[in-house]
């Protein structure tokens, strides 16, 4: 299979970008690909080349050629371009890392090193698990406040909405970002699901400057 696509990206030639389903696998080139291993923070890594970068959960570049690299399974995958500036970046937004702004963060690394604007920003959100299946306890439920959909019988956590409304604070216009909308623990058979499945099948999400 071809990875999904978000058509805010697809409008630009030099980019180039993918989120991947259980059936893609790892479909980027090894020797042409930047990971991370990732630890569910908010820590942002700026690369120049392919390679491991060590740990952190999102990854910048204005290098061309170099895929930026995650690794998702429910967690929210967060691609960014700066069409401007030439930059491009990709992020692991688990409960974990949202709860602790990684979008944001990625944004202030992006304005402090590359002078990008946050009103140039475009960005597409990935399959990830949608409030229809992300039950959580009361100790995660207290940490979203004003993204909770339901409480019937226990919370349910809108990620998506958390991960815009960061966006959205840092002068990302709404009409910027755009979402697939596709839940991944409700897609048993395009993605893999930790939440649904319990198993270590991730998919890859991936950007690069052509």
């Amino acid at each position: 299979m071809t990875p999904l696509r978000a058509q805010r990206l697809t409008a630009f030639s030099w980019l180039e970008h993918g989120f991947g389903t259980r059936a893609d696998g790892a479909w980027t080139p090894v020797d042409q690909t930047a990971k991370l291993h990732q630890i569910h923070t908010s820590e942002v890594v700026t690369i120049a080349g392919p390679g491991h970068h060590g740990d952190g959960d999102a990854l910048i570049t204005g290098q061309a050629g170099v895929w930026l690299e995650i690794r998702t399974a429910d967690c929210v995958p967060l691609l960014i371009a700066d069409p401007v500036q030439g930059v491009i970046a990709a992020v692991h937004a688990g409960w974990r890392g949202t709860a602790l702004a990684i979008a944001s963060a990625t944004v202030a690394e992006l304005r402090r090193q590359f002078r990008c604007r946050p009103r140039d920003l475009e960005v597409a959100i990935g399959p990830c698990i949608a409030s229809c299946c992300f039950e959580v306890g009361e100790e995660v439920a207290t940490r979203f406040v004003g993204h909770i959909t339901h409480s019937d019988p226990r919370p349910h956590v809108d990620l998506v909405a958390a991960n815009r409304q960061q966006l959205l604070s840092t002068g990302i216009p709404t009409d910027h970002i755009e979402s697939l909308d596709l839940c991944t623990a409700c897609g048993r058979a395009m993605f893999h699901s930790f939440r649904r499945d319990r198993s270590d099948g991730r998919m890859v999400s991936a950007i690069r400057i052509r």
